[in-house]
C-alpha cells in the first residue's frame, strides 16, 4: 500500500453544507485522476462514494467515505463527508484523520450554516483549511459580495489564489495569482494586483527569511511562493480560496493542482499524545518511530461484519502483527490490513505513517481507540474524538414481538457506527429511547434497521422523565405487623422528611450540631437525597438499618404520587421498635417503604421537570422570531453571542417538555438555516398552573 514517502501523502476531507457538490467533486476527482474508469453520478445513483441503500434512495451522503488517488506525484487520501447537520458526527472522525479540510461552498448560495460549523470544527482540530467555491456557473453571483461573505465568516486570512474569469454563464477560466498578477484573459474579476499582494504578505508572514526579503523589496518567485503556501496554511496565516465548477469542469484542474501541491503532508501538523500519567508529549510522525494509530470510523457491514478504519500517525506495521489497545491494555491481532476505495477493500501487506486503512472482525476495537506497539508499556494515547450530543429522541419498540430480542442488538450496532446516535433503556419511564441529531437522522436509522436487520419498528414521543419532591417537613411512624401462623413479621419505623436544598454542602450540614444523635448519613448527589441515621439506644438494631434505607430508596425509585422518581429530600430515621423473633430485614424494608409513602403524601408533594441548556446558532435576522418562540415555551434567555458570517448564538434554558420536537420548529422559523445543541441542566419546580394538569395525566397513565 505504502509505496511512497510520508511527505508525498496528502490526507484531506471534503466538508461543507449539504448539496454543494462534495460527492460529485469526489467522483470527478477519481475519474480525472484515472483512479476510476467511469464518472459516478449522485443523481443517477451510480456514485462511487454513496453506495449505501439509504444514500442511494435519498440522494444524499449519510456516512463518510474514504477514497484515494494519485495526482501530481502525490498520493491523496480523500474523505467525503455528509453535508447536512443531521449527520455531522461523521465529520468529527474524518477531521481527526486529515491535515487539511477542503471547505466546499455553493457560490450561488454563499456561506451556509453547516459550512460555518464544520470549518469551526476543523479550526478546533488544529488542521489547515482551503475554501473551494463550487458552482461558479450559477446565475446572479456577485464576486465582491461572495468574497466578502467568505472573509466575514472564515476570517481575513481567506485570500484567493486564483480569480474567476467571469461568473455564471460567463465563467470560462480561472487566473492563477501565484504565477502572476497580470491577466492575459479578459474579464478577470476582482483586483488581481491587490489580491496577489495580499497573498504574498500572507505567505511570507509565516517565514522570517522570506519576510525579510519581502520588506527589502526583493521579488519572490512563483516557485518560492508555491513551496511556502503549505507552511502559511499550517501557521494559519493563509486560507486559500479557489473558484471552480464541477459541472462544467472550469477550474477543476487548478483545484487538483492546488490540492496536490498546497494541502499539508502528515509531518506538517504537530499532534500530541497523552501518557498514562496524563502528560502530553509530541508525536513524531515518522515511519521509524513506534507504531501508533487511531480508529476514526466504525462500520458494521452485513457481509464483512465489523470494520474499523484507522489512521496511522506514527511508525508502520505489517499484516499478522499484534498491537495493544491502549484503552483496554489488551493485545489486538491484526491478521489482515485492508486498503479501502469507496465500498471496496483490498488486502495489503503493510501500512505506514499517513496511511488510512481498515481492519475487519476485530471486535475489541471501537471508535476513538488508540492502538500502539507495546514499546516499554508507555500506553501513549491520542486525544479522544469529540462528537456533538444528540438533540432529538424517539421511544422505539419492534412492530413484531418476535423481534424483541433482535432490536436491541441491531440498535447497538448502529450506536457503534455513529457516536451521535445513542440508545437508552430509561429505567424511569420504562422505555427504550433512541436519540439522534434530527428526525431525519432517526428516520434513516429506522430504514437501516429494516434494510440491514429486517426489523420493523414503531416509534412515538418519549415520556418526559419528571421527578417528585416535597415542599414541607413532616414526621411520623408506621408499624408493619403480620401474623399468619408460624414466624410473623414485625417492624416499626419513625421517619422525618424534609426538603433538601441544592446549595447545601453535605459535609458541613450533616453534623451533630444540626442533627441530634447523628450516627451516619449517606448522600446521593444524583438525586440530591440524604438518608440520615439518628437511632439511639438501639431502638432499631444496627443490622436492620440498611433494610430501612433500601425500603426508602426502592419507594423513591417507584415514585409515590405519579410513578416518577423522587429527589431533593432528607429522610431521617430516628426511632423504631423490633421483635426478638418476628423482626427481619423484609419487615423493616416494608415498614420503611410504607412510612415513607404515607409521610410523602402529607409533605406537600410537588412535581419537578427537566430543564435543558440550549445553544442555538441562527442567522441574525431570525433572532427575534426564535427569542419569541423560546419565551412561548417558558424558556429563559441567558445570552446572545455574535458569530462570524452574520450568525448569532442564543443561549437559554428551556423545559425539556417544551422542545421535544424543536428541530422541526427551528427549521420552519429559519428556513433550515439553524442548528442547536442541548444538554440536561437541572430539575426545576413546575409552575403551579401546570402542576395539577400534569399530575392528573401521569396518574392516569400509571393506573
Amino acid at each position: 500500500m505504502n509505496e511512497y514517502k510520508v511527505d508525498d501523502v496528502r490526507n484531506v476531507a471534503l466538508v461543507g453544507h449539504g448539496a454543494v457538490g462534495k460527492t460529485t467533486v469526489a467522483d470527478l476527482l477519481l475519474f480525472q485522476s484515472g483512479a476510476s474508469p467511469r464518472l459516478g453520478s449522485v443523481d443517477e445513483g451510480t456514485s462511487l462514494l454513496d453506495t449505501d441503500e439509504e444514500e442511494i434512495d435519498h440522494r444524499i451522503s449519510i456516512a463518510s467515505t474514504l477514497v484515494h488517488f494519485d495526482y501530481g506525484g502525490h498520493h491523496i487520501n480523500l474523505i467525503d463527508t455528509p453535508g447536512y447537520p443531521d449527520f455531522i458526527g461523521q465529520v468529527s472522525g474524518a477531521l481527526r484523520a486529515v491535515e487539511t479540510a477542503l471547505v466546499l461552498l455553493n457560490a450561488g448560495h454563499g456561506v451556509e450554516i453547516n459550512a460555518l460549523r464544520v470549518s469551526k470544527m476543523a479550526q478546533e482540530a488544529g488542521i489547515a483549511r482551503m475554501i473551494v467555491l463550487n458552482k461558479c456557473d450559477a446565475e446572479n453571483i456577485d464576486y465582491d459580495s461572495l468574497l466578502n461573505s467568505v472573509r466575514e465568516t472564515f476570517g481575513s486570512h481567506c485570500i484567493p489564489i486564483n480569480l474567476p474569469v467571469g461568473l455564471g454563464a460567463d465563467f470560462k477560466a480561472v487566473h492563477d495569482l501565484v504565477k502572476n498578477a497580470q491577466a492575459s484573459e479578459a474579464g478577470v474579476l476582482g483586483d488581481p494586483e491587490g489580491t496577489r499582494q495580499e497573498l504574498i504578505e500572507a505567505i511570507v508572514e509565516s517565514n522570517e527569511a522570506l519576510l525579510e526579503r519581502f520588506f527589502e523589496g526583493e521579488e519572490l518567485s512563483a516557485q518560492e511562493l508555491r513551496a511556502n503556501i503549505p507552511k502559511a496554511m499550517a501557521a494559519g496565516t493563509l486560507i486559500p480560496v479557489l473558484f471552480m465548477s464541477a459541472k462544467t469542469g472550469v477550474g477543476v484542474a487548478e483545484f487538483m493542482e492546488a490540492m496536490s501541491n498546497y494541502t499539508l503532508c502528515p509531518q506538517d501538523i504537530k499532534r500530541m499524545e497523552q501518557t498514562k500519567d496524563g502528560r502530553s508529549v509530541m508525536l513524531d510522525p515518522s515511519p521509524d518511530q513506534p507504531f501508533v494509530a487511531q480508529v476514526i470510523k466504525t462500520r458494521i457491514d452485513p457481509f464483512i461484519s465489523k470494520m474499523n478504519y484507522l489512521r496511522v500517525f506514527s511508525g508502520k506495521i505489517s499484516k499478522d502483527s499484534s498491537v495493544v489497545n491502549v484503552r483496554t491494555g489488551k493485545p489486538v491481532r491484526l491478521n489482515q490490513l485492508l486498503d479501502v476505495q469507496g465500498g471496496k477493500q483490498e488486502p495489503v501487506d503493510e501500512v505506514a505513517v499517513g496511511d488510512i486503512f481498515a481492519v475487519a472482525k476485530v471486535d475489541d476495537l471501537k471508535l476513538g481507540d488508540t492502538i500502539a506497539a507495546d514499546v516499554n508499556g508507555d500506553g501513549l494515547s491520542l486525544p479522544e474524538i469529540k462528537f456533538p450530543h444528540p438533540v432529538v429522541g424517539l421511544a422505539v419498540e419492534p412492530k413484531s414481538q418476535n423481534d424483541q430480542q433482535k432490536i436491541s442488538g441491531a440498535l447497538h450496532k448502529i450506536e457503534e457506527e455513529d457516536q451521535t446516535f445513542h440508545v437508552i433503556h430509561d429505567e424511569e419511564t420504562h422505555e427504550m429511547v433512541m436519540q439522534g441529531m434530527s428526525e431525519l437522522h432517526l428516520k434513516i436509522v429506522q430504514e437501516r434497521l429494516l434494510h440491514r436487520d429486517k426489523v420493523e419498528v414503531v416509534t412515538h414521543q418519549p415520556k418526559v422523565p419528571y421527578r417528585e419532591t416535597i415542599m414541607g417537613t413532616v414526621e411520623g411512624s408506621y408499624r408493619h405487623k403480620k401474623q399468619s401462623g408460624g414466624a410473623g413479621q414485625f417492624a416499626e419505623v419513625h421517619l422525618r422528611l424534609s426538603p433538601m436544598p441544592h446549595d447545601l454542602n453535605p459535609e458541613e450540614y450533616f453534623t451533630k450540631a444540626n442533627f441530634d444523635h447523628l450516627r451516619s448519613y449517606h448522600y446521593d448527589p444524583e438525586l440530591n437525597f440524604a438518608f440520615v441515621d439518628r437511632i439511639s439506644g438501639g431502638s432499631i438494631p444496627n443490622q436492620f438499618i440498611p433494610a430501612v434505607e433500601k425500603g426508602i430508596r426502592e419507594r423513591m425509585k417507584q415514585g409515590v404520587v405519579t410513578g416518577c422518581q423522587v429527589q431533593d429530600l432528607i429522610c431521617e430515621v430516628y426511632f423504631g421498635k423490633d421483635h426478638p423473633v418476628d423482626s427481619n430485614e423484609t419487615a423493616f424494608k416494608i415498614a420503611a417503604s410504607k412510612c415513607f409513602a404515607e409521610l410523602f403524601q402529607k409533605a406537600r408533594p410537588a412535581l419537578l421537570e427537566p430543564i435543558v441548556k440550549i445553544e442555538i446558532l441562527i442567522p441574525e435576522d431570525c433572532v427575534g422570531d426564535i427569542s419569541s418562540d423560546l419565551s412561548s415555551r417558558r424558556g429563559r434567555m441567558e445570552g446572545l453571542q455574535v458569530s462570524p458570517g452574520g450568525y448569532e448564538i442564543i443561549q437559554a434554558r428551556v423545559p425539556l417538555a417544551e422542545i421535544m420536537t424543536y428541530a422541526r420548529t427551528l427549521s420552519s422559523l429559519t428556513g433550515g438555516r439553524g442548528t442547536y445543541d442541548i444538554e440536561l441542566s437541572h430539575y426545576e419546580m413546575i409552575p403551579p398552573n401546570e402542576q395539577a394538569k400534569i399530575i392528573e395525566i401521569l396518574t392516569k397513565v400509571n393506573e
